[in-house]
């Protein structure tokens, strides 16, 4: 039930905003959050954001492949072209890994096996770098090539399945032990194993962060359709409810047609046998449709009362609270409203108009709305003043139920959180509408209009949405908005 406090569209049962799947509000729609792929990119989608990003890591590159050039000269003797492809191909590799990166991996490994062979065959030949003092330079894998191969890993666990990164790993340390272990060179130190860690490390974290946002992606998503689920479940009962109440009325003039066939032939002399056959066949066909709706309210009814909730007891007996109690009419609003003075609230009435006869589902379902909105007020808003007009007009009902500013703190409330849903049921079922919105003085309205037998009116009002809150001033200090 949606109380006066309550903002009256999310407590109607409102879809949720739809965003990045957030759990409260796309939860209203559906949308969800695309699963990174070895073809987009991780990072931000604001085009002056990932400038920056690109921008940073292509400085990171540039400082890499040069520094990368100048050991691969220096500490391998390599020539100033095979520098220059050693120290670039690493850079270029990780500027690819933003958006490509299974074909940066690629490079960056292939790079890096090659470049071990080169300098394998200078070391072989150096007679400073095969005389010189151990330990040698780092071989297979230099500090840059360690670094870049363990970045290219990361942003590639980040983009593809855990299966297709761990794969990456082992073509990694398969690598590095048939250059290290198989064709192996002499006076190096050994970083086959370091940079193998050091990339098994990056492995790992990539899968994890990419494991933690797909489950979040996934929460989002449950949560979202939870929401949408449990708002069509809630349709669903209210729809439930208004047919089991209104099953009663309709048994009702069912079990008064069959009880009309049968006595008709004793008002009349000598009636025919056609006669007698008509209201025979009248009276077989409604005890035959009173038994299918027996069998519907079968099927409806709940093992609970129609409202377990209710701890003001303004459902009580006489009221429909029980499952076989008459249903209510709007002759019974004094009780109604004696029961809500008793709970605790100033209830005012006010029956203007003049009194028309009413199809039976309306009388119900006006009865159940004003029933709601005094509920609502006890829940949500204690010790305020409440107004109930009900305006007979000749088009059909209008009921407005006014409550002032609460002047205490409300408990929790005990009720489903769904009574905006089933009012606006009842109305749009009868071809009305209904308004629930908050007033200037910090309470909250409920308006609503029935046509008097139950069908919209041929000429829609100008506002076929709702209609206007009545302005009610309470003498209570509340008069300030």
């Amino acid at each position: 039930m949606n109380a006066p406090a309550h903002d009256p569209s999310a407590a109607d049962g409102a879809k949720p905003p739809q965003g990045p799947p957030a759990p409260d509000d796309e939860a209203r729609t559906g949308a969800t959050a695309p699963t990174p792929t070895s073809t987009g990119t991780p990072f931000p989608e604001h085009r002056p954001l990932r400038y920056l990003t690109y921008a940073i890591v292509s400085l990171a590159a540039l400082a890499l492949a040069l520094t990368g050039t100048d050991e691969m000269m220096s500490d391998y003797g390599l020539g100033p072209i095979q520098g220059l492809f050693a120290g670039f191909a690493q850079g270029v590799a990780l500027v690819l890994a933003l958006r490509r990166p299974v074909h940066a991996w690629a490079l960056s490994l292939a790079a890096t096996a090659v470049t071990a062979l080169m300098a394998r065959s200078a070391l072989s030949v150096s007679p400073a770098l095969t005389h010189g003092p151990y330990p040698g330079p780092n071989w297979p894998w230099n500090t840059q090539e360690v670094v870049v191969q363990a970045a290219v890993l990361l942003l590639l666990a980040l983009r593809v399945p855990a299966r297709r990164a761990l794969a990456a790993l082992a073509a990694t340390g398969l690598t590095t032990f048939v250059v290290q272990g198989a064709v192996g060179a002499q006076r190096f130190t050994s970083t086959g194993v370091v940079a193998v860690a050091v990339c098994a490390v990056a492995v790992l974290v990539g899968t994890a962060l990419r494991g933690r946002s797909e489950a979040r992606t996934q929460l989002v998503e449950q949560v979202t359709i939870t929401a949408e689920e449990r708002h069509h479940r809630t349709l669903l009962e209210e729809r439930s409810r208004i047919a089991r109440e209104l099953h009663d009325v309709v048994a009702h003039h069912m079990s008064v047609i069959s009880i009309q066939a049968q006595v008709a032939p004793h008002l009349v002399e000598n009636p025919s046998e056609e006669l007698r056959e008509n209201l025979a066949g009248i009276r077989q066909n409604a005890l035959e449709a009173l038994a299918e709706l027996r069998r519907v309210l079968g099927v409806l009814r709940s093992e609970n009362p129609d409202y377990p909730e209710d701890p003001y007891a303004l459902a009580a007996p006489g009221t429909g609270a029980a499952p076989h109690a008459p249903q209510p009419t709007l002759d019974r609003l004094d009780a109604l409203m004696e029961n809500t003075r008793a709970a605790g609230l100033d209830v005012r009435s006010d029956i203007r108009g003049e009194p028309r006869p009413l199809a039976p589902g309306v009388e119900l379902s006006a009865y159940r709305i004003i029933q709601e909105a005094l509920s609502n007020a006890l829940r949500h808003a204690p010790g305020s003043t409440v107004a109930v007009e009900v305006t007979h007009l000749p088009e059909g009902l209008q009921l407005a139920v006014t409550n002032s500013r609460p002047q205490q703190a409300a408990p929790p409330s005990l009720g489903a959180g769904h009574g905006l849903l089933g009012m606006r049921e009842r109305a749009s079922m009868l071809g009305g509408h209904l308004t629930a919105t908050r007033t200037f003085q910090g309470g909250f309205a409920i308006v609503a209009f029935l046509p008097r037998d139950g069908v919209a009116p041929t000429d829609e009002p100008d506002n076929p949405d709702g209609l206007a809150v009545p302005e009610i001033i309470f003498p209570t200090g509340d008069e300030n908005p």
